[in-house]
């Protein structure tokens, strides 16, 4: 990364912007060059989705999980529309999937709800600024295996996405 990096300590600003140059894709996750397992116990990366409306908070969102937490982005949607689509035709080719509630158009609840028929070892993570108590219970009702608060949680998501990647290298 060119002329600076996120930190550990630095994730929660997520809005803050990536000093890299344009179009650069990280080629493996600090994580998983930072295991201390042997190579051949790496952790796999996650193949993800997104579902976020807003471009700064997704672009940095997918470069601070593929540089911390062994996650490789196949695509996102800005909307509930595009987000059912994309899950429908990709059924088998993710393994986690993480939401916004509010969208361009419709809801990420709807994109929740669409994933309930999901294989057992995919999984979907909810993250918003509204993560309130009734909408965490809300989204653990349509599916949701986790639910992050954008705000200060980010560091949380990031060690789901780690846990989740060790555990998929160890099956």
């Amino acid at each position: 990364m060119e002329g600076g990096s996120f930190g550990r300590a630095s994730v929660g600003a997520i809005l803050r912007p990536r000093w890299e140059a344009a179009g650069t894709i990280a080629a493996s996750c600090a994580a998983c060059t930072l295991w201390s397992a042997p190579a051949t116990s790496l952790p796999l990366e996650l193949r993800t989705f997104f579902v976020e409306d807003n471009v700064t908070i997704r672009e940095n969102l997918i470069g601070t999980l593929e540089e911390l937490a062994c996650i490789k982005a196949l695509g996102w949607a800005d909307n509930e529309a595009d987000a059912r689509a994309w899950l429908r035709k990709s059924h088998e080719q993710w393994d986690l999937a993480v939401i916004d509630l509010f969208l361009k158009q419709g809801s990420g609840l709807g994109v929740l709800e669409a994933c309930r028929g999901r294989s057992p070892g995919q999984r979907v993570v909810v993250l918003s600024n509204y993560a309130t108590t009734d909408m965490r219970k809300r989204c653990s009702q349509l599916g949701a295996d986790a639910v992050f608060d954008k705000s200060n949680e980010i560091d949380a998501l990031i060690d789901y996405c780690v846990q989740q990647a060790d555990a998929r290298s160890r099956a």
